[in-house]
């Protein structure tokens, strides 16, 4: 017969209260509310360890540009789809357009649909690449940088499931 097993320790929130300072004498800070002040120029550039990311109130400079950067990393930019039929799939006359990078991949099911004459209630499968079938809320552009073939992000579709 197997004795229990004791339970995992987990931290308790006073495990995580930093300690009192030396010089003063003062109460421990609660992680709540920190004692941080404001970036200033030359600690932006300055590692943070693990440990004090913990008690970060807010990003440093230098990360909130790199965010706003990425935000408005393509968001006029047009990116080329093309569309290949697999199996009994009809094919187009006109395989390629261009689309938003910014727009959904749900946009992308919805115009083929319409091109192929495909009704709401009967499926249509999509593959990039031939690989996998992306989720209908990922973005073009994102599918588009990871995923492109001479600069273009070739989408197969089909009337039934292809693959797997």
């Amino acid at each position: 017969m197997s004795s229990p097993r004791p339970k995992p320790a987990t931290p308790s929130r006073s495990t995580l209260t930093p300690s009192p300072a030396p010089s003063g004498g003062g109460e421990g800070r609660s992680l709540e509310e920190p004692d941080v002040e404001p970036d200033t120029e030359q600690d932006a550039d300055l590692p943070l360890t693990m440990a004090a990311s913990v008690v970060l109130t807010s990003l440093p400079k230098d990360a909130h540009e790199a965010l706003e950067a990425v935000g408005k990393e393509g968001e006029g930019e047009k990116v080329t789809v093309r569309l290949v039929p697999l199996g009994a799939a009809k094919p187009l006359k006109q395989n390629r357009f261009k689309i938003t990078a910014s727009k959904r991949f749900d946009t992308v099911i919805r115009n083929l649909r319409r091109r192929v004459g495909v009704r709401e209630a009967e499926s249509i499968f999509c593959y990039i690449n031939q690989t996998f079938s992306p989720a209908p809320d990922e973005g073009v552009g994102n599918l588009w940088k990871c995923f492109k073939t001479n600069d273009e992000l070739v989408v197969h579709y089909a009337i039934t499931p292809t693959y797997g």
